[in-house]
């Protein structure tokens, strides 16, 4: 496997280039090492994340806005102050409602979103 060492100690949020990730989508990764990742994710109204599902077990915390979120055959909707938990294969995604910013954390790191 192949490792990523780990980020500054200190991030500063202005000084961190938002990646576009998606049609309203984007991202910025805010802190990592092998084991652990927090990737910030702002959407605009509209923005989706589409169904998918991948080995990381994740946990979201709801910003803002307002989202239609999937976690297998269940969807709810979550808003600014929710959080929610994805155990590692299970199928998840959302729709944007209201703008808004999710804060997710994975363990262990995503190496799918680091550029080589």
């Amino acid at each position: 496997m192949k490792t990523f060492g780990s980020s500054k100690e200190f991030l500063m949020g202005d000084d961190i280039e938002w990646e576009v990730v998606g049609e309203g989508v984007k991202r910025k990764i805010m802190g990592y090492d092998d084991k652990i990742m927090l990737v910030k994710v702002h959407f605009d109204e509209g923005g989706v994340g589409p169904m998918h599902e991948h080995y990381h077990s994740q946990v979201t915390y709801v910003e803002s806005g307002e989202f239609e979120l999937t976690i297998g055959d269940e969807t709810k909707m979550m808003k600014g102050g929710d959080a929610f938990y994805i155990p590692p294969h299970v199928l998840h995604g959302a729709i944007c409602k209201k703008p808004g910013v999710l804060i997710d954390v994975f363990s262990p790191i995503r190496e799918d979103f680091m550029q080589s």
